[in-house]
């Protein structure tokens, strides 16, 4: 009796995603636990393995599909299946990204255009990335109607209503048993101009011009991780009122420091950054500034405080940016940290980190210093309160009360939500964390 192997769940938040890379053929013979398939979500590429063995007889989906959990994926004969996963086991694991071109999500495998009916009248619409809440871009809750049940719409309805900021639990649909499809998406749209139907980031944008009337364009899909990149940006922008601080701090000593230990982490496997240290010197800044590591609940009127401390940093690959998080940062030796940063940096680059390792941040930071520039400011990832911004350190004479001595000062920007922390604060957490970097002995003394 032929065998079935549907897709499972992906990641936790994240439902559905596009279809990258069928890696087997019909006639293939397949192995439990063998990769079957590449499914691209909206932060990460990750390799499905099969809970089923036997021979290939059949393949139901193809590059450029979005699927969903329980999407059916190959139809084999013969062979096994395997024991179903618990439930706590890890997620599948990212891999690199595919290199073929992603297709739009409105030409992907998507429900057939229901029946001509009357336009649903719309009720006003919320912005379902400021439902979501999405501290972390990559994350895409679940649906459900009042009653609890989730919204009848295919995973291509869905990442379409996303991609506009419509919230599917205003839309009536016309399909059987209210099933809404694009084109009531579209219908809810139109009756809704004027009113809230799209993010902020997109209502105050007028659409694009022509831009074919000056000279020769060329387009081409945005990725995943680029789209997610751009809704969450521009929802943090106008939902934030952010301030940057900036200052700079003098790490003659400490730079003195890192090229004398260097060899010792080197020797391990890692190299000793100036973000690993900072890392360090930043814990230290949010265990005595608790604010720097809080949120703000407008809804319950009430600011939340992490009680843990862990720290994304920015990543850049080719694939877009990416914000891995160390946890525990407070927990952990400037060599543990600079071994950790390593890894996660060369997995990121490699497409290999999972959707889990890209959460749950209470600050950030974004160290441009090894490509250039003498300053920027950062924008806070939002539901976090405040990011660092480092810059290329540069030689510069700095009065030491005899005279000018040529020293190493590293320009540091913090941009911060100006609703939760006071420009005071802010001032003062720059200050400790320069003082800090300037006085190495500090981190041992209070670390």
């Amino acid at each position: 009796m032929p065998l079935e192997f549907r897709l499972p769940k992906l990641a936790e938040g994240d439902a559905t995603g596009s279809v990258a890379k069928v890696l087997v053929a019909v006639g293939d013979q397949v192995q439990v636990d063998q990769s079957v398939l590449e499914v691209e979500t909206e932060k990460a590429v990750v390799e499905v393995p099969s809970t089923v063995a036997g021979q290939v007889e059949q393949i139901h989906v193809s590059p450029g599909q979005d699927v969903g959990e329980g999407t059916l994926v190959l139809t084999l004969a013969g062979g096994n299946q395997a024991p179903a996963p618990k439930a706590a086991d890890p997620p599948v694991a990212p891999v690199a990204p595919a290199r073929a071109t992603e297709p739009d999500a409105s030409s992907a495998t998507a429900q057939p255009p229901a029946e001509t009916a009357p336009a649903p009248q719309p009720a006003p619409a919320t912005v379902e990335m400021a439902n979501a809440a999405v501290a972390e871009p990559s994350r895409a809750p679940a649906i459900h109607t009042s009653s609890g049940l989730p919204v009848p719409a295919a995973p291509s309805v869905r990442r379409f209503a996303r991609e506009l900021g419509v919230d599917l639990r205003q839309v009536s649909g016309s399909g059987p048993a209210g099933r809404i499809s694009i084109a009531d998406v579209k219908a809810f749209v139109r009756q809704g101009l004027g009113r809230p139907a799209v993010t902020a980031a997109t209502s105050a944008l007028p659409p694009l011009p022509d831009l074919s009337r000056f000279g020769p364009v060329h387009r081409q899909p945005a990725s995943a991780v680029r789209r997610a990149t751009a809704q969450h940006l521009g929802q943090s922008w106008p939902s934030v009122p952010q301030v940057t601080q900036f200052d700079e701090a003098d790490i003659s000593e400490l730079e003195t420091l890192r090229h004398r230990h260097a060899p010792q982490i080197a020797a391990r496997g890692g190299k000793l950054t100036v973000t690993a240290i900072l890392l360090k010197v930043t814990a230290l800044a949010l265990r005595r500034f608790p604010q720097f590591n809080a949120s703000l609940d407008l809804q319950s009127g009430e600011i939340v405080f992490r009680d843990y401390i862990h720290v994304g940093v920015a990543v850049d690959t080719d694939r877009g940016l990416l914000v891995p998080v160390v946890r525990d940062v407070d927990k952990k030796s400037i060599a543990d940290l600079s071994l950790e940063l390593g890894e996660i940096a060369q997995r990121a680059r490699a497409g290999k980190l999972t959707l889990d390792e890209m959460q749950g941040g209470g600050f950030s930071i974004s160290n441009l210093g090894g490509i250039g520039g003498t300053g920027f400011s950062p924008i806070v990832n939002w539901p976090e309160s405040a990011i660092l911004g480092v810059a290329r350190q540069k030689k510069a004479p700095r009065w030491t009360g005899e005279g000018f001595e040529p020293r190493t000062m590293l320009p540091l920007a913090l941009s911060y939500d100006h609703r939760l922390i006071d420009g005071a604060d802010a001032a003062r957490f720059l200050r400790y964390v320069c003082e800090v970097a300037e006085s190495p002995f500090l981190l041992a003394l209070e670390g």
